[in-house]
């Protein structure tokens, strides 16, 4: 899906000034945060928490159910490369139209640091979240086609890397 058509559909269905996607945790598999990023207001961490509950029932990772509803929240993931990608919703949307976009962050991490893990996105954190500002406007999936996105953000280079790991540092 490409950008324009991503913010056009975004805007087909839903009204009012909601936001579709509210916030994004990045988990690793052994259920710690690792990342973390908010639109506007901060999420408390504790949402995850029915995430949690939902992958100790479920028998393997591919078997956690990727919509689950909460008294105030929808939680919407995906599972790649040993990351789930779990995203904060707080109003009703097409739960295909997030794990698309999901799916359109990892692969962008992937193209981006030629692979998707954990240690990758810690080693180019500031990357990682200017390409989330760029990708979602608000809440509402803006630039995400990886073409677009490296006009905007260039790719990690050597020294980018060294300036990226001192200015994550302090």
């Amino acid at each position: 899906m490409g950008a324009a058509s991503a913010s056009s559909a975004a805007g087909g269905f839903l009204a009012g000034k909601q936001k579709m996607i509210h916030s994004l945790f990045l988990i690793n598999s052994s259920g710690d945060i690792f990342l973390e990023k908010h639109w506007k207001s901060v999420v408390c961490q504790s949402v995850c928490d029915y995430f949690f509950e939902a992958q100790e029932r479920a028998a393997d990772v591919e078997n956690v159910p990727p919509v689950i509803s909460t008294p105030h929240h929808f939680l919407i993931s995906i599972y790649r490369d040993k990351i789930f990608f779990v995203s904060v919703i707080q109003t009703e949307v097409p739960p295909l139209f997030v794990i698309e976009f999901l799916h359109r962050v990892a692969d962008t991490f992937q193209d981006y640091f030629g692979e998707c893990s954990e240690t990758t996105i810690k080693d180019n954190v500031v990357i990682v979240y200017e390409l989330l500002e760029e990708m979602l406007d608000n809440g509402f999936p803006l630039a995400t086609e990886s073409n677009i996105l490296k006009e905007l953000i260039k790719p990690p280079t050597i020294l980018r890397s060294v300036v990226n790991s001192i200015t994550a540092a302090t």
